[in-house]
């Protein structure tokens, strides 16, 4: 039997993985839910395409499953750093191409690379980092890091610069201004100086700390 097209399985239906899993059925992918505890598979069956009750740390389970078949697999399993591991590993063996894992410490998070996962998720440490950043500046509504110090940021403009033109900002040289959001509309600024309204959205381009100035001195 081929391979199913955009498929996904989880397994670990915890609070994280239970959010990543019905998500990513919502996009309209193919999702395959995994867990032991039969209370959380039944909280999802309405939600997603196919879940079942099956111990992750049982490779021949996994294949019988059809596991195999599945282009991303993320391991989710929390309180139980060596079914986490095993589970990763037991993807690499039965090929998924793809591997996610969530970690719940540094350590963990380096015998996860170690074992071969593509990524590995430090859910609390970023969402920690992500949630400084918003409270450093009220104005930062969202960002994404981009690794090497970058990030883009989503930047809500304040009422008392409405009617101000987006050249009077002066962003500098570190910081690159990718485009304006207008209530649902994105605008983009490349070729125009746009009068500013209260709560566009600028989303911006650069280093933290350039970012960082940038909204200090709006």
């Amino acid at each position: 039997m081929g391979k199913v097209s955009r498929s996904f399985v989880v397994i670990g239906l915890g609070a994280f993985g239970s959010v990543v899993a019905a998500e990513l059925a919502r996009f309209g992918n193919q999702v395959l839910g995994i867990d032991k505890d039969p209370r959380r598979v039944a909280a999802l069956a309405e939600q997603l395409p196919a879940s079942i009750i099956l111990d992750a740390t049982d490779e021949g389970a996994l294949r019988e499953a059809g596991v195999d078949r599945y282009d991303v697999g993320l391991v989710s399993i929390g309180n139980d750093l060596e079914s986490n591991v095993i589970a990763a590993m037991n993807l690499r063996l039965i090929g998924v191409g793809h591997i996610w894992a969530k970690a719940d410490s540094r350590t963990h998070h380096r015998i996860l690379s170690k074992i071969g996962a593509d990524r590995v998720i430090l859910p609390g440490l970023e969402m920690g980092r992500h949630t400084a950043q918003m409270l450093n500046n009220p104005a930062v509504q969202d960002y994404v890091s981009l690794g090497n110090g970058f990030s883009v940021v989503n930047l809500m403009i304040p009422q008392r610069l409405s009617g101000r033109k987006l050249s009077e900002l002066q962003a500098g040289p570190g910081v690159q201004i990718l485009g304006m959001m207008r209530g649902t509309e994105y605008r983009c600024v490349r070729d125009e100086d746009p009068v500013l309204q209260a709560n566009d959205r600028l989303l911006l381009l650069g280093k933290r700390v350039d970012l960082t100035n940038f909204g200090d001195r709006l």
